[in-house]
């Protein structure tokens, strides 16, 4: 079962979170199984760790609406997408056009020639008049412009100039488990105010970089086959280490798409009825696949006619087919 783990070092302005999808992760990699589209590994490696970074940082956050991580460039895989809700549901995809090569990173993938960026944004549930979604966005360079090859060192990049937040980020993924594990420095209240605040400030930023080390000999294949209580005991068994009790199961990170019949019956109407009948007469009947979760919607002459029928109580459609 997916989980995911909180905890905080006490006396200490540093917090964190562990988080393992692993049905869940599964559920969306199966979806893509056999279909022409389904991605290569390093691609597949890339969604598993978007999924488990934006898992992490919705949780961070609290945030009433939906978190949306993206990048996009010049590389084969033209744009990857992971976005969690604020009850943990998450869905991820990405839209590949060339050959990937099998060990390809983050440049080779997405930043062949320097285009590429990374995109955070933020999009209420419940939106103001007028309000709108807030984005930022960062380059998938370094300070000294050069090419970032994890989506981890990009991410902690844009959480020092976006957040001006201190964190440390392991990310993993494969055919079975995404998982990710995240260290943060919190701001000291009051901080700067005396020189004895100061002297403590240095010392917390000591017990903060201390800890930041530690995360950071979590190798790949013990954050993909440990367990959370084990990590966490093998990397802070002498920290002040306190745990809260798992998210799991539905409340939880969990696989879900917003994908419906009527969200394809709205993009067929911003089509417009003449281009849609042209794909009737054409193919004969219009496919609408989800690029998160695979569902095919079909929609034959009929259904076009009631999708363009301007009437409050249609006749149902055709189901969606998988």
């Amino acid at each position: 079962m997916s989980e995911l783990h909180k905890f905080i070092f006490e006396g200490l302005p540093v917090r964190g979170m562990l988080v393992r999808l692993t049905d869940s992760w599964r559920e969306v990699l199966q979806r893509r199984t056999g279909a022409n589209d389904s991605f290569p590994e390093p691609v597949r490696v890339l969604m598993g760790e978007m999924a488990a970074a934006a898992s992490l940082m919705q949780a961070s956050i609290k945030f009433e609406g939906a978190l949306v991580l993206q990048v996009y460039g010049d590389g084969p895989v033209k744009l990857a997408v992971a976005e969690v809700q604020s009850d943990l549901a998450f869905r991820v995809t990405a839209k590949v056009v060339g050959e990937v090569a099998p060990d390809a990173q983050l440049e080779a993938l997405v930043n062949v020639r320097g285009q590429g960026r990374c995109s955070i944004t933020l999009d209420p549930k419940d939106r103001f008049p007028g309000q709108q979604p807030y984005q930022g966005v960062v380059s998938l360079h370094g300070d000294r412009r050069e090419p970032l090859q994890e989506i981890s060192q990009v991410l902690e990049h844009y959480m020092l100039q976006s957040e001006q937040l201190d964190t440390r980020l392991i990310l993993a993924a494969n055919d079975e488990v995404a998982a990710g594990l995240l260290i943060q420095r919190l701001p000291v209240e009051g901080s700067g105010n005396l020189g004895q605040r100061n002297e403590d400030e240095i010392g917390l930023s000591e017990a903060y970089n201390r800890i930041a080390v530690l995360a950071g000999t979590l190798t790949r294949d013990e954050l993909l086959t440990l367990d959370a209580d084990t990590v966490l005991r093998r990397l802070f068994w002498e920290e002040p280490l306190l745990s809260f009790p798992a998210l799991a199961g539905g409340a939880g990170p969990h696989f879900a798409c917003r994908c419906s019949r009527d969200r394809v019956s709205s993009m067929l109407l911003g089509l417009g009825r003449v281009e849609v009948d042209d794909i009737v007469v054409e193919q004969g009947r219009v496919e609408v696949g989800c690029d998160f979760c695979g569902v095919k919607y079909h929609f034959d002459a009929v259904d076009v006619g009631e999708v363009f029928t301007p009437s409050v109580h249609q006749a149902p459609g055709s189901s969606a087919l998988n």
